[in-house]
């Protein structure tokens, strides 16, 4: 993990569209199609779970993503910060999730593989409160392709 693998901040926002709308008027930000998808996961206490998330990024780099939040989960409104994350790049999740894991900063929650590793990403929360997110490299092209589609259409 590089300083140039990370590629976007994620931001939880009390309404997508109005977040959307505001974020395009303060930046001139371009937004990709909305993802409406359910996401499975696994807490580091092993529990499982579902959440049905709606989420949108910004076609230019550096990304800022946008995710609608979701009471009782973590993507949850706060009254300090609601900048959720910062997104790296790994092109080995597994090395990667365990240098983390082990050095200070443990997983809070991940892609559920059915297994004790994650599959396509994992939040780890550091000592000071700042979770980092890994998300497998492999979908790196798909995901850029799908900016890039966004970002013709624009």
């Amino acid at each position: 993990m590089q300083p140039t693998d990370m590629y976007h901040v994620g931001i939880v926002v009390p309404n997508l569209e109005e977040g959307q709308a505001h974020f395009a008027d303060l930046f001139g930000v371009r937004w990709a199609p909305v993802i409406e998808a359910p996401a499975a996961m696994r807490t580091s206490d092993g529990t499982v779970a579902t959440v049905n998330l709606r989420l949108a990024y910004s076609v230019d780099a550096p990304h800022l993503e946008l995710i609608e939040a979701v009471p009782g989960s973590i993507w949850v409104l706060n009254q300090h910060s609601n900048i959720h994350h910062i997104g790296f790049w790994s092109d080995d999740l597994r090395g990667d999730w365990a240098r983390l894991h082990g050095g200070g900063c443990p997983l809070e929650v991940m892609g559920d593989s059915g297994g004790s590793e994650p599959l396509i990403w994992s939040y780890h929360l550091d000592r000071f409160g700042v979770r980092v997110e890994l998300v497998d490299a492999a979908i790196r092209a798909d995901m850029q392709a799908g900016w890039d589609s966004a970002a013709g259409a624009g």
